[in-house]
């Protein structure tokens, strides 16, 4: 099976049946606002068979890269995201994911996960100087707007 997708005919047919996976691929076009994560994403799940379908529940893990959002500089961190969802033969469209077949894609739970924990606006620990500084002279004023202060309200 390529990528993300498991077989998963023994659980179907056995309910109450278990199996741990662990899978370690790259994933393309994760990508947030301002962070992405460029290296492969690492997944590992329980599967239990219940009478819906089949839950995953586990942890998957991805590194992040991105540009401090205050002084522009590269920076990087570590996802660490519990999981646990449902796969079903009819899944409910935002709440559980397909089982087609006798297989099931992880690939779509990776990116919803992944996608909510990257950072919006990452910046350094501990908090940096901003790349860009107003002048510290606060009378000097700026000559397109020197107009505005003739004004009586």
């Amino acid at each position: 099976m390529p990528g993300f997708r498991i077989d998963v005919a023994d659980l179907l047919s056995h309910p109450g049946a278990r199996r741990e996976v662990t899978l370690t691929e790259p994933v393309e076009g994760l990508v947030g606002t301002s962070a992405r994560v460029e290296g492969p994403v690492t997944i590992g799940v329980t599967l239990d068979r219940i009478s819906d379908g089949i839950v995953a529940h586990g942890m998957l893990g991805a590194d992040w890269h991105a540009d401090c959002s205050r002084c522009l500089e590269a920076m990087s961190g570590r996802l660490e995201v519990p999981v646990d969802e449902l796969f079903e033969p009819t899944p409910v469209e935002g709440e559980t994911y397909p089982i087609v077949g006798h297989e099931i894609d992880l690939e779509q739970l990776i990116r919803d996960s992944v996608l909510l924990e990257l950072p919006l606006a990452p910046h350094c620990e501990p908090p940096c100087e901003p790349a860009f500084s107003p002048p510290a002279d606060d009378d000097v004023t700026d000559p397109r707007w020197a107009a505005l202060s003739e004004l009586e309200l």
